[in-house]
């Protein structure tokens, strides 16, 4: 277990060095927020603030999972890092494990600071207990991605993983509802996508709107599918790498 913490340390560690990474995951959402969270009146059943909040959370915390791990694991995987590990005391797991933690992390800073700006500058106001519950439903969407990372970059080299990340990426911020609420068709689609569970369980919390269960029974499939492709990838890969 010290292995797997000692080498979320030092993922850690490299990300905050990563510019690239940080700006799409932290500045961007705030400036999207910035320019967009007072464009509507509402959306989801509460004020658009807080709905937009929620979103840029959501798109801070998933781009931060998926597009921060999925390339880089698939590199490292390409030049023999992960080998190289696999020669140490860490477990065979380890690395995988590290690598959720890492997002983890991560991802939680960027929801925090999504949070406090729609708190100070949306002005959007909830009960302690709320901000907590929308905060850990958002977390939990962020595993979700993370598992899938690991399941695209184990599985693909660098050169496929980038547009199959994009692909991924794109379908779900658009049909989850990331950028702006979705109505009709595209709208009934994206109610199946996990980012529209995490947003619209989140706008339930904030509106005090009793939460459906299949919504968090979704989320929770989610996180079981996408942990089950990990695991077959990282499987199918263990001679390769």
């Amino acid at each position: 277990m010290s292995g797997i913490l000692l080498l979320t340390r030092t993922e850690i560690n490299r990300l905050r060095r990563n510019r690239r990474y940080l700006i799409f995951t932290t500045a961007l959402p705030v400036v999207l927020y910035l320019l967009w969270s007072k464009a509507g009146k509402s959306a989801y059943g509460v004020d658009f603030a807080a709905y937009y909040m929620v979103a840029m959370a959501t798109f801070g915390a998933f781009a931060g999972a998926l597009n921060g791990n999925a390339i880089r694991i698939s590199e490292e995987r390409k030049v023999g890092w992960i080998r190289q590990l696999r020669l140490t005391p860490l477990p065979a797991s380890g690395y995988v494990v590290a690598k959720i933690l890492t997002a983890m992390a991560t991802t939680l800073v960027s929801i925090v600071i999504v949070m406090l700006v729609g708190r100070f500058y949306g002005g959007v106001h909830l009960a302690l207990w709320q901000w907590f519950v929308v905060a850990a439903i958002v977390w939990l969407g962020s595993t979700i991605f993370a598992a899938l990372a690991v399941a695209i970059g184990y599985r693909y080299p660098p050169d496929q993983a980038q547009p199959i990340t994009l692909f991924v990426y794109l379908v779900f911020t658009i049909l989850g509802g990331v950028w702006f609420p979705l109505t009709g068709a595209l709208g009934n689609i994206g109610k199946a996508t996990p980012t529209y569970e995490a947003i619209k369980i989140s706008t339930d919390v904030i509106g005090n709107v009793s939460v459906p269960g299949y919504l968090i029974l979704g989320l929770f499939v989610w996180l079981a599918v996408f942990a089950a492709l990990a695991t077959l990838s990282v499987r199918s890969m263990a001679e390769t790498v």
